[in-house]
């Protein structure tokens, strides 16, 4: 089976609910989904597992502290992050939570692989760890805060804890994992996240803590009374769980490995330490790729609660609609690094590209087919060298530029290209002024609205990845049928024709992306 058709995995990263869903969170989502419904355009059956990681000393004091079960707190937070995943019309296959038995099973089934493997034995822990991170630091990572508070790399206060616990030979792992970085390059991206993993394990890998016994909100340590997993080797496990492990005869037997886990940069090391150390432990094939994407930052600010610049990515959807939102965040944020956002960038882009460039082009070519020849469409006409040259380069952009970009995840400059390819038609519309042929030349303002109505077909099919809603919503009043909106159905030279013999006929359009408005109290300003 060849690349191009094999099955493709791809995950994000498994939120922690503590808290309601942030734009990161929903950023994450969008290009995940976008990656996705790329794939699945290219006619590959694909897998998009999320969920949320619900164990973990963080939610356990959280829940304590509002005087709840923690399970209350898990559901509740748990169906934030679903509503959100519905409102930006993320198309996840699974969404897997770690409080589910069969979650339980599959981190259990990789516990006793990895213990077969003699990788587990039991000792004492004593050590620096941060609740907010659920994560383990050394000492050399620390800095002083204010108070005589020490932090963690993240800048999070950390604990001095001490009790039983079960540790993974991580050491054992350091000449492994230094070797799959060298002969998998791609294994992290961006480079600057692999050069820092690189700089990490070389400094030397200590044997890492993988239970708890302070609390016993999370996965029992099979065979361990009292012990519950630490929560990052359950919550790495829902990769696998989400296909059905171990099951072999599940969805894990075709999709695993994962193509790609979608992540953020500040939990890299997890993903590109510790889990391909679980899983080379377990016997288990490693995953493709790990992408840590960068933040996204509110006018040039990283988002906290204490600046009051945390935006809830649902509010946004309702204010400038969540195609709008999708195809902002993809197209103004070089995927990889950090990004900034602000009310009036959203504005400003999407009445640039998609309401004042895209959409008006759609609505005038379906508008001028509609009024000047009562919708009909023709293909008694014959192209000149301007109506072939815009047609090539817009089927090239379609079907080989954008996709070798979004193959990449080089969303912004695949995105880029098709507004090139927009701009090149809009300036088409102008040289040729199909209205003015009207009276001169009827003819030949067929075969520019005709030339056009192809255009717009297929600008529409490359975009929808990335604003699937409206893209639908444009097709549909265009007549291409629901199953002819892939890639596949770009290289189909006879659809053009297929549909004039229909005798589908373009009746009024209606706009697919109206002028946002600055919601009021926001002031002008740049991003």
């Amino acid at each position: 089976m060849s690349e191009d058709n094999a099955p493709f995995y791809i995950t994000t990263a498994i939120s922690y609910p503590n808290g309601r869903p942030h734009i990161g969170h929903a950023y994450e989502a969008i290009a995940t989904d976008v990656m996705a419904r790329f794939q699945r355009a290219r006619g590959r059956d694909v897998r998009l597992v999320t969920g949320t990681d619900e164990h973990g000393l963080k939610m356990f004091q959280t829940a304590r502290d509002q005087g709840r079960a923690t399970i209350d707190l898990a559901d509740e937070m748990s169906g934030y992050f679903r509503e959100m995943y519905a409102k930006l019309n993320i198309s996840y296959d699974v969404f897997t939570r770690t409080s589910d038995a069969a979650h339980h099973a599959a981190s259990q089934a990789l516990w006793k692989a990895m213990e077969a493997n003699g990788d587990l034995y039991l000792d004492r822990y004593e050590g620096w760890y941060s609740v907010r991170d659920e994560a383990f630091y050394d000492e050399s990572e620390l800095t002083d805060g204010e108070g005589g508070v020490r932090l963690s790399p993240q800048g999070t206060p950390v604990e001095w804890t001490v009790e039983e616990s079960w540790f993974f030979r991580l050491s054992n792992y350091q000449d492994r994992l230094l070797a799959l970085y060298k002969e998998q390059p791609d294994f992290i991206r961006p480079e600057s996240r692999r050069n820092e993993v690189l700089r990490f394990v070389e400094g030397g890998l200590k044997d890492l803590s993988v239970s708890r016994t302070s609390f016993d909100w999370g996965v029992p340590v099979p065979g361990s009374p009292g012990h519950v997993m630490y929560v990052w080797v359950d919550a790495l496990t829902t990769y696998l769980s989400g296909l059905g492990y171990p099951d072999p005869d599940s969805d894990f037997g075709k999709f695993w490995p994962a193509n790609i886990h979608m992540i953020g940069k500040d939990i890299v090391r997890f993903h590109t330490v510790y889990w391909p150390a679980f899983l080379m432990s377990a016997n288990l094939p490693l995953p493709k790729q790990v992408f840590g994407h960068g933040f996204l930052l509110n006018r040039g600010e990283k988002m906290s609660k204490s600046l009051g610049n945390v935006v809830d990515p649902m509010v946004l959807a309702d204010q400038f609609g969540v195609d709008a939102l999708r195809y902002y965040l993809l197209r103004e944020v070089s995927f990889g690094q950090d990004g900034s956002y602000s009310a009036e960038a959203i504005v400003r882009t999407a009445n640039a590209d998609l309401a004042n460039s895209f959409g008006n082009l759609a609505q005038r070519s379906l508008s001028m087919i509609f009024k000047n020849l009562d919708g009909v469409l023709s293909n008694d006409w014959s192209p000149t060298d301007d109506d072939i040259s815009l047609i090539a380069d817009i089927l090239d952009m379609a079907r080989v530029r954008l996709p070798r970009e979004f193959e990449q995840l080089a969303f912004s400059v695949g995105i880029e290209d098709w507004i090139r390819a927009v701009f090149a038609c809009n300036q088409y519309v102008d040289t040729q002024a199909p209205w003015a042929l009207r009276k001169t030349d009827p003819e030949r303002m067929r075969a520019v609205l005709m030339t056009l109505f192809q255009a717009v077909r297929t600008l529409a099919i490359a975009i929808r990845p990335v604003v699937p809603a409206a893209a639908d919503k444009l097709l549909d009043q265009m007549g291409i049928a629901e199953d002819t909106r892939d890639f596949a159905a770009l290289a189909d030279m006879g659809w053009f024709e297929k549909l004039v013999a229909s005798g589908f006929a373009v009746g009024q359009p209606v706009p697919i992306f109206p002028r946002l408005e600055l919601p009021e109290g926001e002031e002008e300003g740049e991003a």
